[in-house]
């Protein structure tokens, strides 16, 4: 074969290799866009022995567009009591309109309050069903199996309250995934606002979320809509 058939071969194989993997660049960048709890593997151990493998939530300031502003506020907003003894914190990140550290016996615990804006985030079943997937069952069952949902109406506001126990792989995080952490709970809730949904989601040791459950349900309960301003 001659010199510069092979360096005509060795171009073609360049170009199809740099073709594939701008297809994979650009399915991935768009199942992002479409889910804010798209997925990659984890990276770090933790898993315990015989565990299948997990994933984690990528971070999702690339996956969806900015808030658009004046969105969730005003009437369109909502507004809750948070429990006495939970410590408020500036939000990490645009997309979160609250988050508290959550005191308790079984190590501290985290709440945070997402607001994606209108036509974001998810249905209600779907975003439960993403967070029973970030645990892991001890006998290997699907989480989305043990889970459990119920349905609420508080005044106007409908409500998707989520429970689910096991090795919790992470969720929406702004930095690098942590590792897997056992005993762990959540509970979610996800309030139909006026103009898109929030997501209410409490997540830490078992023991400090089951001594914080009445609490947090409490919380949801006092839910009601903004009021217009000015």
């Amino acid at each position: 074969m001659s010199t510069q058939r092979i360096h005509a071969d060795r171009q073609s194989r360049s170009l199809l290799m740099a073709v594939g993997t701008s297809v994979i660049i650009a399915l991935g960048a768009s199942a992002s866009a479409q889910d804010p709890h798209a997925q990659e593997p984890i990276t770090k151990g933790g898993l315990p022995e015989g565990h299948p493998s997990v994933s984690t939530p990528r971070s999702s300031a690339d996956a969806l567009p900015p808030v658009p502003s004046g969105s969730g506020t005003g009437t369109a907003a909502l507004k809750w009591q948070a429990p006495s003894g939970w410590t408020e914190e500036q939000p990490s990140s645009s997309m979160r309109r609250a988050q508290y550290r959550v005191p308790g016996s079984g190590g501290e615990g985290e709440c945070v309050v997402f607001y994606f804006g209108p036509g974001q985030g998810g249905e209600p079943m779907a975003n439960a069903r993403r967070w029973a997937q970030q645990f892991i069952q001890p006998d290997g069952r699907p989480s989305t199996e043990v889970m459990e949902t119920e349905e609420l109406q508080i005044g106007s506001i409908e409500v998707l309250w989520v429970e689910v126990t096991g090795t919790y792989s992470g969720g929406m995080t702004m930095g690098p995934a942590s590792p897997p952490r056992p005993d762990a709970m959540l509970l979610g809730a996800i309030a139909q606002g006026g103009d898109a949904n929030w997501f209410f989601k409490l997540t830490g040791p078992e023991k400090t979320l089951r001594e914080n459950e009445a609490a947090f349900r409490a919380m949801i309960e006092s839910l009601r809509p903004g009021e217009a301003e000015g």
